[in-house]
């Protein structure tokens, strides 16, 4: 990373990092509905006492709570930041930095990424992993990593997720830059961003026949592969096959940006003044 990327992703980061009260009331949201699903998954478990699951529940307890703490890693939007300069034409400055327009934007969007998640995760670590088994809730705590291997997998994985997620995003700023308004790209991908990456459910849940279609597309890398690996269910070289898998996406994502973005900027048109 170069200088000045550090300094556009450490300047975002601290800025969003700020903001402690929406990181506190994101937090108290997503326990409570992550008290919900796993009381569903319970449920759903119980009465399949007499299959073979494809993970046990306190995987998919485990899993939930990360999920929830991880919320803010999804590509739900793309960054307001650059969504703002597209309405203003504000965007014509950035074209004009003796810096890379991709690169700008992507060192940007990172850092707002990660500012947003890792208070969320951290508290709910706290919640879920440290406080639900001090007060007699163990079983529906956030259970450790399965050995030091899983959770140096999870720890890779979780940056290339950070990575992959920025990729999308800018895919989203691109739209934004093109169609000069965010909130209709923004409307449709949410629903795929929940339903695809594992966050509504985990994949290994969803029907046998979708398995190998959903652990290939790129979704699958925000969450459901980092999973995968805290939870020890990729060994060896699965483990290395699905860190290679998500930085596959990372890179061609970033390509495909890169030639979207070079396309749009070439005919965009400013707004404002």
């Amino acid at each position: 990373m170069t200088p000045a990327c550090r300094a556009l992703f450490v300047s975002r980061f601290l800025q969003v990092l700020q903001y402690r009260t929406a990181a506190l009331a994101g937090f108290g949201t997503q326990c409570w509905w992550g008290g919900i699903k796993v009381m569903v998954l319970a449920a759903f478990f119980g009465q399949a006492a007499n299959r073979a699951p494809a993970m046990t529940l306190a995987q998919a307890i485990t899993y939930t709570w990360a999920a929830q703490g991880l919320l803010a890693l999804l590509p739900w939007s793309g960054d307001p930041e650059v969504a703002l300069a597209v309405r203003t034409g504000a965007v014509a400055y950035d074209r004009l930095r003796p810096v890379d327009a991709y690169t700008l934007w992507f060192a940007r969007s990172a850092g707002w990424i990660a500012a947003r998640v890792l208070p969320r995760v951290a508290l709910m670590a706290a919640f879920a992993a440290v406080l639900l088994p001090l007060v007699g809730f163990a079983a529906w705590s956030w259970q450790p990593p399965a050995g030091a291997a899983a959770a140096a997998g999870f720890a890779l994985s979780a940056g290339l997720a950070l990575l992959l997620s920025t990729a999308l995003v800018m895919l989203l700023n691109v739209a934004a830059a093109a169609t000069l308004d965010a909130r209709g790209i923004n409307a449709f991908a949410t629903p795929l961003a929940v339903l695809l990456s594992g966050n509504l459910l985990p994949l290994a849940l969803l029907p046998e026949g979708w398995q190998a279609a959903l652990l290939l597309q790129p979704l699958a890398g925000l969450l459901d592969i980092p999973m995968r690996l805290y939870m020890g269910r990729a060994p060896g070289l699965q483990a290395a096959g699905l860190l290679a898998l998500q930085a596959f996406w990372v890179a061609a994502l970033v390509a495909l940006g890169r030639a979207c973005m070079a396309r749009v900027m070439a005919r965009l048109e400013i707004q404002g003044g």
